[in-house]
């Protein structure tokens, strides 16, 4: 019937305006995945971006790390490009989905009513046409009785001729009812069949026309949308493009060669490599000797190698590694020797590495070079954390030039500001002397005296420095620029350079003493060690020890007790069965830890 099908084109109206949400649902749950996308990227972009004003900041100057981040910063912009997709959706897709999917739902609502009200009225009119019919039919059947009724009684002899004539007038009327009824019944149904045909092919056609109309313009709207849901993606995509070109081009520009040669640049020290290593003859008696150009370069005086605890400065071998060097620094190779059987003196060994004991000729040398007591006074004259020597004399020759002349370069900028000011300063107070109404030309002059000294004192800092410059520039070979591509990290050196390195001397027992020389001295980058010394300052206590065996400390970084003595701890025992102990301020030194009973302060740092 016509109402069913109403029905089913109401729900299936119905079912594409639940489509067009949907799709809206969908369309705004991709734009919230791209927002959250961006976000994400840009935070990761920014996570790994270098920190300012750290040491991550100067990493980025080679081109590995400069590509890093020029990919960072392409990331950001392509996290863009999604924001640009989340908001093109949002505006061009879902706002005006959601607009539509209102006027379409009060569009439908309309036609429906309309075509609810064609079926009332088509309905009304066949009600109309029923009601006009049952009065003709029961009109009909009262005329005929009413003519029965009036030839009964004209058939009767013994009815009055009053009564038969009214009888007749009565079968008359109800015969004029019927022709009236009649009348009314033909008249509603000729209304009818109108309004029927015009019902059925006028007013219904054109709702449901309508309604074919809306849900194809629904049809083809929901095309259009999904078309601009690809267009909108596809804009951004040069862009994309452009993005990951950038990428490409910087991964492109990353130089291995450059990169290299930087760290090389970075790291030089200037210092010449050790020499050959003399034969050691030991088939017939004689005294070891050392060559001019080996790892403990020996020198003709026999001064006594310093005590631990002293004040001097020491040298360090340049290419150790530092955890290497430190390793040698911190205690005796020797394992600590086992506690006497018995508390006798005369039990009591001489300790680790005793001259007695046979070793291995280089690697006692070696070891006894590493170990020499003055380097860790050298290393402990570095601040912690601090800049080191205003001549930075505590870096190797490379080093050192290229930090003197960055001070130097930094001088002379601050001169030429100075200067700056003065010469600004100097044309204002002309024109207070010309115009003594704009301003008092005496005001300018205490100003100008500050700055005329800063200016002196910056140009007598740059002359100290300069000289220094001179005096490393002086030490250091002529150099070309291929000679500066080819050095690595070794940088050939002039004959002085050799009397840089640390001299050293044979003592009678065998063991190694450095001479100190002021000007020649080897130096060590302080921030390669300055979290591990302090300056010059002693270690603080941590608790004290009493000596259970007499221990005759006759070797390297060893301290001699007797049995009984009290003495202060100052470094724990690391595992290598060494303690370190102190006795005053200039006696310190290891002890086997088995040879005291150690007493720590629970309030110690």
């Amino acid at each position: 019937s016509l109402q069913d099908q109403f029905d089913n084109l109401e729900k299936h109206t119905q079912w594409g305006i639940d489509v067009l949400e949907k799709y809206i649902k969908f369309v705004k749950e991709r734009t919230e995945i791209e927002l959250s996308y961006a976000k994400q990227l840009r935070n990761l972009s920014k996570k790994y971006q270098p920190k300012k004003n750290s040491k991550e900041e100067e990493e980025y100057r080679y081109t590995s790390t400069r590509a890093f981040l020029a990919t960072l910063n392409e990331m950001n912009d392509y996290a863009g490009q999604h924001e640009v997709i989340s908001e093109n959706m949002t505006s061009l897709i879902t706002a005006e989905l959601t607009r539509y999917v209102q006027e379409l739902k009060q569009e439908r609502k309309s036609h429906f009513h309309d075509g609810r009200k064609a079926q009332q009225h088509i309905e009304t009119c066949w009600k109309q046409l029923e009601a006009s019919k049952r009065r003709f039919e029961r009109d009909c059947k009262e005329a005929d009785r009413a003519q029965q009724y009036f030839e009964k009684m004209d058939a009767d002899i013994n009815v009055t001729k009053a009564d038969v004539e009214k009888a007749r007038q009565q079968a008359q009327l109800r015969h004029q009812m019927a022709e009236d009824s009649k009348a009314e019944y033909s008249s509603t149904l000729q209304k009818f069949n109108s309004e029927q045909h015009e019902h059925y092919y006028t007013h219904i056609p054109n709702i449901f026309q309508k309604i074919q109309e809306m849900e194809e313009r629904r049809i083809v709207r929901i095309g259009e949308s999904m078309k601009t849901f690809a267009e909108v993606d596809r804009q951004v995509i040069p862009i994309i493009g452009k993005c990951l070109d950038e990428i490409t081009k910087a991964a492109e520009s990353v130089d291995h060669k450059n990169d290299s040669q930087m760290v090389i640049e970075a790291f030089k020290s200037g210092f010449e490599p050790p020499g050959d290593i003399d034969f050691e003859d030991f088939t017939q008696p004689m005294k070891r000797t050392v060559s001019e150009s080996s790892l403990s370069n020996s020198r003709g005086d026999g001064k006594s190698e310093p005590k631990f605890g002293s004040k001097s400065k020491g040298k360090l071998w340049p290419f150790i590694k530092k955890n290497k060097l430190m390793s040698l620094l911190t205690s005796p190779h020797q394992p600590p020797p086992p506690p006497p059987a018995s508390a006798s003196p005369s039990a009591v060994p001489n300790g680790p590495q005793s001259p007695k004991q046979q070793k291995e000729p280089l690697s006692h040398r070696f070891n006894e070079f590493m170990t020499s007591k003055p380097k860790i006074h050298c290393f402990r004259s570095l601040k912690r954390g601090g800049a080191g020597p205003e001549d930075f004399s505590n870096l190797p020759p490379e080093q050192r030039r290229k930090k003197l002349q960055q001070k130097v370069d930094e001088l002379n900028r601050d001169i030429q500001k100075e200067m700056d000011q003065r010469d600004a300063l100097t044309k204002m107070k002309d024109v207070y002397v010309k115009n003594p109404q704009m301003g008092d030309a005496a005001s300018v002059d205490h100003r100008l005296a500050e700055l005329g000294q800063n200016i002196e004192k910056l140009r007598l800092e740059v002359q100290k420095f300069e000289g220094w410059l001179a005096e490393v520039e002086g030490r250091l070979p002529a150099r070309t620029e291929q000679a500066r591509r080819q050095s690595g990290v070794y940088e050939p050196q002039n004959p002085s350079g050799v009397n840089s390195c640390a001299q050293d001397r044979e003592s009678p027992d065998g063991s190694y003493t450095e001479e100190q020389s002021q000007e020649t001295e080897m130096k060590v980058p302080a921030t390669d060690f300055d979290d591990e010394f302090d300056d010059e300052e002693p270690l603080p206590t941590i608790g004290t020890c009493k000596a259970l065996y007499t221990f005759e400390g006759q070797n390297e970084g060893t301290i001699s007790v007797a049995e009984g003595e009290m003495l202060y701890v100052i470094e724990e025992d690391k595992g290598d069965g060494w303690t370190r102990i102190r006795r005053n301020e200039d006696e310190e030194g290891y002890v086997p830890t088995s040879y005291v009973e150690v007493y720590l302060d629970k309030n110690a740092k």
